[in-house]
């Protein structure tokens, strides 16, 4: 239809083109497009107060265009609209061929038809008779470069020409995006706030300027910047609303968002909108206005999966009445991924082997490859026959796939091998996999030598933060611990955007310990940037990438409010736990006896720690409940002075504790250097 109206509109037959606009805008009343498109008809047929209402409609459904707020002020502030811009143009440019005002014009409507090469020509040509600095073709260059994806450009040409013109609505409007695209909510919130200011009718500026409000954390204000827009007939619509909810969600007022978004959902269910709508039914404990809600969304949108899956979440697993709905998206959705999946993890949960069975070949007859029906067809194979089940299991990890993907699959391979008791090949498998990785792992580092003598444990300040420091060496399970804690912990030494102090790289342990390092600058330095990092308060939860006893030289004196928190199993278990499962931090294992050399110096020394009492610390012991997900918040919770923790979300299960006996054999001298640190630690010998 765009392509039939744009067409039209080049030929100059603006009644065909504002006759298919008009269809097309009536059938399609939530198109900004098509909003936009009659708008540009309605100016060319003259008519600038109903191409400014349908602008506007079109405005109030996509707010982040940037060309339709360019394009209301051009409209807003020419005398004619745009009626004239094809013959009036052209006659004015054979009139005077050096005039540049037409070229501009021309440039705005060939933007208007999002023709970007087209005005591109024009600015060239315009450029050739204007000052190199005239701030209207500076303008024109600036809402080209937005509309490319290019805001710096934009930025740069637009804040030049606005020192010449400061009060022009359309480079305040590029402005105001320029600053948009590169997320400086508060410098375009000033830029639209003052095109608000300048423009005799700033509505359809409202859900922008909310949006930058929601966008600096005032989700109120957003919804209040809305409210006339939602009481006007004329101009709220559905996407408004469910902006509006969302927001009311944020700003904490439950009723409106509830009303708002029950709304929406029936309208056009979406991800947020279920998630808001989730949190606030669970929050109201009403459980059957729930499921009458998605009940009523799935007669009128009986094709979206996501409603089938919150309308499932609302039953009991394993239910009659969960199976029924599980029934019904199958019935309504019957090549769905999500609602095959669905099933099959629900049949496999209820022992129905052959069911589950049954649905993985389904998926593989709708998506052939699909990993976890591949799997656990493999899986369902191995306990009939380990032989077929493995082979099939290594074609499907030898298919091209990414590296991510290819280390999963290896390792998943190398548990079938564990479980089929092929314990040696179960070796062989997880250090191949190591040994494909080595070139992008770090190097093992080394710890400090021992300290002989430690400065005084200073005496805590009563009012002092209370920082807890997170840790655990390869195979410990801290990374369950952390999930454990959830929002709390700083994650961020495990980014691309790992903080620049001294705790970052082990070298500090070493410099501590030779007498190059000031340990006061140490801890100071650390606190330092614990605001940045999210840690105001100073109470921080800081998982670390490392620990070395040396540390200790500058936190005894100098940070004693502190609490270690390590995480630790049997050791023996851990180093199988890393051969099999790798580790947070991306570690070279050159080969289970130098791993085993490395485990034993670090937990050595989280004995002398522990035996010594050296420092403030939990010694967390993860075995048996490192996948035990409510277990190990309870545990947690009370090493930590009983704090109410929720379960951390469900991950990959680990070999149990204590497999590391069916490796005695493989393992043998490994496992003979770890021995003692085990035992010093509370585990048994053998």
């Amino acid at each position: 239809m765009l392509d039939r109206i744009q067409d039209a509109l080049r030929r100059d037959a603006v009644d065909e083109a504002l006759a298919l606009a008009q269809d097309w805008a009536a059938r399609a009343p939530d198109d900004a497009v098509a909003q936009r498109t009659l708008a540009l008809a309605l100016a060319r047929a003259g008519d600038p107060a109903a191409a400014l209402f349908a602008l506007d409609q079109a405005i109030l459904l996509a707010p982040e265009d940037a060309g339709l707020h360019f394009e209301r002020a051009s409209l807003l502030l020419r005398s004619g609209g745009v009626a004239e811009a094809g013959d009036a143009l052209a006659q004015g440019l054979e009139l005077d061929p050096n005039h540049l005002p037409s070229y501009l014009a021309k440039a705005h409507v060939a933007l208007a038809r999002g023709d970007l090469d087209e005005a591109e020509r024009l600015s060239r040509t315009a450029a050739r008779i204007a000052a190199e600095d005239d701030p209207r073709l500076l303008g024109l260059d600036a809402l080209l470069a937005l509309r490319r994806g290019n805001p710096d450009r934009a930025l740069a040409l637009a804040s030049s020409a606005s020192k010449v013109l400061p009060d022009d609505p359309q480079l305040l409007s590029v402005l105001g995006f320029a600053y948009l695209a590169k997320s400086h909510w508060a410098f375009a919130e000033q830029a639209f706030r003052k095109v608000s200011a300048l423009l005799p009718d700033a509505r359809a500026l409202q859900p922008l300027l909310a949006q930058l409000a929601a966008g600096q954390d005032r989700p109120g204000e957003a919804v209040e910047l809305l409210a006339p827009l939602l009481d006007d007939p004329k101009l709220s619509n559905p996407s408004l609303r469910r902006l509006a909810g969302l927001y009311a969600f944020r700003a904490g007022r439950a009723e409106q968002a509830l009303e708002l978004l029950q709304e929406s959902l029936l309208h056009a269910p979406d991800r947020f909108v279920l998630q808001a709508l989730m949190q606030l039914w669970a929050g109201r404990d009403d459980r059957a206005v729930a499921q009458a809600t998605l009940e009523e969304a799935l007669a009128r949108h009986p094709l979206v999966n996501d409603l089938w899956a919150v309308r499932l979440s609302m039953e009991e697993p394993g239910s009659e009445d969960g199976e029924a709905v599980l029934s019904r998206w199958l019935e309504a959705l019957p090549g769905s991924i999500m609602a095959l999946e669905t099933a099959m993890v629900a049949r496999d949960r209820a022992a129905d082997l052959d069911g589950a069975m049954r649905l993985a070949e389904r998926l593989l007859q709708v998506q052939p490859g699909h990993a976890l029906a591949e799997q656990f067809l493999v899986e369902a194979l191995l306990s009939r026959d380990p032989d077929a089940a493995i082979a099939r299991a290594r074609a499907i990890a030898a298919r091209p796939q990414d590296p991510a993907s290819r280390a999963a699959m290896g390792s998943w391979v190398g548990r079938l091998l564990d479980r089929a008791g092929r314990t040696a090949e179960a070796v062989a498998q997880w250090q191949s996999l190591h040994d494909g990785m080595r070139a992008s792992r770090l190097a093992l580092p080394p710890l400090a030598p021992a300290v002989e003598e430690w400065p005084a444990l200073a005496t805590p300040t009563p009012d002092a933060p209370r920082p807890i420091l997170v840790w655990g060496l390869p195979g410990s399970g801290v990374e369950r611990v952390v999930d454990t804690l959830g929002a709390a912990v700083l994650r961020d030494r495990y980014t691309p955007q790992a903080p620049e102090d001294p705790l970052r790289s082990p070298q500090a342990a070493h410099a501590l310990r030779n007498g190059s390092a000031d340990p006061a600058a140490l801890v100071a330095r650390w606190r330092e940037h614990l605001p940045a990092r999210g840690a105001a308060g100073g109470n921080a939860v800081d998982w670390l990438t490392w620990w070395d006893n040396a540390l200790l030289l500058a936190l005894r004196p100098h940070l004693p409010e502190g609490l270690l928190l390590a995480v630790v199993r049997d050791p023996r278990d851990m180093l199988l736990d890393w051969l099999a499962t790798g580790s947070p931090v991306p570690l070279a294992l050159e080969n289970p006896d130098a791993a085993a050399e490395w485990l034993a110096q670090g937990l050595e020394q989280l004995a002398d720690l522990d035996e010594q009492d050296l420092y403030p610390h939990v010694l967390l012991r993860v075995d048996g409940i490192v996948d035990a997900q409510q277990a190990l918040a309870e545990v947690l919770g009370k090493a930590l002075g009983g704090l109410k923790l929720a379960p951390p979300p469900a991950a990959q299960r680990r070999l149990p504790p204590g497999r590391w006996r069916a490796y005695a054999d493989q393992l043998a001298a490994p496992f003979a250097r770890l021995t003692p640190v085990a035992v010093r630690l509370g585990y048994v010998e053998s």
